[in-house]
């Protein structure tokens, strides 16, 4: 099967509305497993949306480290069967080889316990140290929030995604990306700021999620000094945030939200503390 996989399917189902119960239909969102391959090797499966897949191929080797930008990625090529989707990824400029050396190194005996410790590693890895010093305003973030529900299609359809968003003060809202997976979606974010060259260090990444520690990691790698969220946080993510000089801004919901890590970010007077 080589026909592209809809991100919406229709379905029937049975809705009881107004005490009464009835035949119905609902839109709602694909799921598929798809598989990203480097150089002919599988490095991870995910389930996600079908959809923004060349923008999922490259911000997912973005944000793992295996490339820093569009033209590393090389080319990617998109294969589709039955059991789910290939991403076939051959990178480029040298990345090809690193990544083979890499894929060598973390090669053990079989029950030796590295790839456990390697997996761990890689969990809680600390992301670099963001030196920005750009500063947004409070109204100006609380109107990107408002914005983000506009731009996505595919939940508007099926309110069943997550949604990634990046704002940039000068120029709104310049990119959404949908998946039911909040991870996936902010991967498909970074490849489309990667691929159209978009400096994320300007901006903020919206999230129409919680926010957990690889969400901090993931916008730390491209530079985005604020992540803003409209549910809580973890408490890792607090921390890694804290680590790396991010403004982790969450709950924000509506004209209220929630600072925990550099306000100094945000131009407004605020209280210190609530009661």
């Amino acid at each position: 099967m080589t026909q592209a996989i809809d991100p919406v399917v229709r379905v029937e189902c049975l809705a009881r509305r107004h005490d009464m119960t009835a035949r119905a239909s609902r839109l709602i969102p694909e799921e598929t497993p798809i598989a990203f391959t480097y150089g002919g090797t599988t490095h991870a499966v995910m389930m996600a949306t079908p959809s923004d897949l060349e923008d999922f191929a490259v911000g997912f080797a973005v944000t793992e480290g295996l490339i820093d930008c569009a033209e590393e990625a090389g080319t990617v090529e998109t294969i589709v069967s039955e059991m789910g989707i290939e991403l076939r990824v051959w990178l480029a400029g040298g990345r090809q080889e690193a990544y083979a050396m890499r894929r060598r190194t973390m090669a053990g005996p079989t029950g030796c316990g590295l790839c456990g410790i390697e997996s761990l590693e890689a969990a809680s890895r600390e992301p670099r140290e963001l030196t920005s010093r750009i500063a947004f305003h409070a109204e100006g973030l609380i109107e990107a929030m408002e914005c983000l529900p506009l731009g996505q299609k595919l939940n508007q359809e099926t309110r069943a995604v997550h949604g990634a968003g990046f704002w940039h003060p000068n120029y709104g809202l310049m990119a959404v990306r949908e998946d039911v997976g909040r991870h996936n979606a902010l991967d498909k974010l970074v490849g489309a700021l990667v691929r159209q060259n978009i400096d994320a260090s300007e901006g903020v990444i919206l999230m129409t999620s919680r926010v957990s520690v690889e969400l901090i990691q993931k916008t730390a790698r491209i530079g985005a000094p604020v992540i803003a969220a409209v549910s809580a946080p973890t408490a890792l993510a607090v921390r890694m945030a804290e680590k790396c000089h991010m403004t982790l801004i969450a709950v924000m919901r509506g004209r209220e939200f929630e600072i925990f890590t550099y306000p100094e970010r945000i131009i407004e007077q605020v209280s210190k503390h609530v009661a």
